[in-house]
């Protein structure tokens, strides 16, 4: 398995052995958590397969969305280089794979490699522009403008999750949730099934609502 992940193709065949040896793969069930926020980040996590949910609680304990992980990722890896706690939850959204790799050993070992140093500087870039995506979304984007993005990003997780859940994420009430929904099917935007599957009819209508 390890040898599939692009991050880790340029390796020879000794250091992949090596880096089998100081790593474990791990199933988890929807609804588990990989890690709460708090936790001491002991592992280098990337996730194989399935989905991963990040969040934080606010001082109220409100929910507040923060990405929606996809496989062929790493999983908070800031929290290891810069050796803090995790700085929010992770949950499973679907049944899911990671490879958890031994941080102290992998940092003295392999991010010596110019190679794998610059794959490593790219999943940061990567996680920057996420944190600049929710920022928008929280601060710029009104109500219609969320839920077209979310349809367009992530129209999969739209036919797993409940209404209520997806209208948390979004940081909007199940009631405005419902009523852009019906708003958007009447104009001929989306479908909707009985079972609340969704299929997008005007993909380009979704791109002018959420830019506004």
């Amino acid at each position: 398995m390890i040898e599939k992940i692009p991050m880790f193709n340029f390796l020879n065949d000794d250091e992949i052995s090596r880096l089998k040896d100081i790593s474990t793969i791990k199933k988890y069930k929807k609804g588990e958590f990989l890690f709460m926020e708090g936790d001491e980040p002991k592992w280098l996590i990337f996730l194989l397969t399935g989905s991963v949910r990040l969040y934080k609680n606010n001082a109220k304990g409100k929910e507040i969305f923060l990405h929606q992980l996809s496989p062929m990722n790493f999983v908070a890896e800031l929290a290891n280089f810069e050796n803090i706690a995790y700085p929010a939850n992770a949950v499973f959204t679907t049944s899911s794979e990671v490879l958890k790799i031994d941080y102290v050993k992998f940092y003295n070992e392999f991010l010596t490699k110019p190679k794998m140093a610059i794959a490593i500087i790219k999943s940061l870039s990567q996680k920057l522009k996420i944190t600049s995506d929710v920022l928008h979304q929280e601060l710029v984007l009104n109500s219609e403008a969320r839920v077209a993005k979310f349809i367009l990003n992530h129209e999969d997780l739209f036919n797993e999750l409940k209404h209520a859940k997806i209208a948390s994420i979004l940081n909007i009430t199940p009631e405005t949730f419902s009523r852009i929904l019906n708003k958007f099917k009447t104009q001929g935007i989306i479908k909707l099934t009985e079972g609340n599957i969704i299929s997008t009819k005007n993909k380009q209508s979704l791109i002018n609502i959420m830019d506004g």
